[in-house]
């Protein structure tokens, strides 16, 4: 009976986080045109024909109209529903790794908030403040909510805010630093505003030493990428990389391995006497 539950709940979180990623694609589209994400309804970017109720469900609307708008037969791009296919996935992952509704609901949000930002960054190569500085308040919110589910106290939702405003200062400080020292460094800015800011709101979900953790995966992963992009040709030395994906990339890992990470630092660096 139990196997049963989960496996229709998990069909339930699916289509959920589908229909999340359905929003996730008119922000990404929106944002960085300044046009409001509430209205008008879903249209076609190119004739601007609002979308039927059948070309709207997730997933399923894209492969009923073929990859073309039913209207002016302009093709409609896949990434609209791997991107929901994506979502759907993140919310399932969470869903199956953590146990109480706060955990999930948050880091539903927070994944969310990440990949919106992700996709911007590689279309814009910015990261835009309304979804940075929203993601960071949400953050605050989250830790006090969890304080309390933790502790079920206000000093317990306190510390846990306290931990989110430390982690908050700490990623906006590390990322200026880094991005000010790479300046001086390679003699050009090495580093957008925007990541600095990315990683204050990262702080405010992760905690410091999650952050940091994050950081350097972020870090190690992009140049991984960077080096193997120019290896192929598919990246010229002097063209910019956005590293707000790898950020993202770095926090997810950070969410879901970050504890055994450092576990496992300490235990083969400070091993108990």
């Amino acid at each position: 009976m139990e196997i049963l539950f989960n496996s229709v709940a998990g069909i339930f979180v699916f289509i959920f986080g589908t229909a999340i990623g359905s929003f996730l694609n008119v922000v990404v589209y929106r944002i960085p045109a300044k046009l409001s994400i509430l209205s008008p309804p879903s249209r076609c970017p190119s004739c601007l024909t609002p979308l039927g109720k059948s070309e709207n469900i997730p997933i399923l609307g894209w492969l009923l109209l073929k990859g073309k708008c039913k209207h002016c037969h302009v093709p409609i791009s896949l990434r609209y529903p791997l991107v929901e296919a994506a979502t759907g996935a993140l919310f399932l992952l969470v869903f199956w790794q953590f146990e109480t509704s706060g955990e999930i609901l948050g880091y539903w949000a927070f994944f969310s908030w990440l990949l919106a930002l992700s996709l911007i960054d590689i279309d814009t190569f910015t990261l835009p403040n309304v979804l940075t500085q929203s993601g960071l308040v949400v953050g605050l919110g989250f830790m006090l909510l969890w304080g309390w589910q933790e502790t079920g106290s206000i000093s317990g939702s306190l510390v846990s805010l306290t931990v989110g405003m430390s982690g908050a200062v700490v990623g906006l400080w590390l990322f200026e630093a880094i991005a000010f020292l790479s300046s001086i460094a390679y003699g050009r800015t090495a580093m957008g505003a925007g990541d600095a800011k990315l990683a204050a709101m990262l702080g405010t979900w992760l905690g410091w030493k999650l952050l940091l953790i994050a950081g350097f995966l972020a870090c190690g992963l992009g140049a991984i990428a960077g080096v193997a992009g120019i290896a192929t040709g598919w990246l010229k030395r002097d063209r910019p990389m956005p590293f707000g994906p790898f950020l993202a990339l770095g926090a997810f890992l950070a969410v879901f391995w970050g504890n055994a990470l450092v576990s496992t630092y300490f235990n083969l660096f400070f091993p108990a006497s």
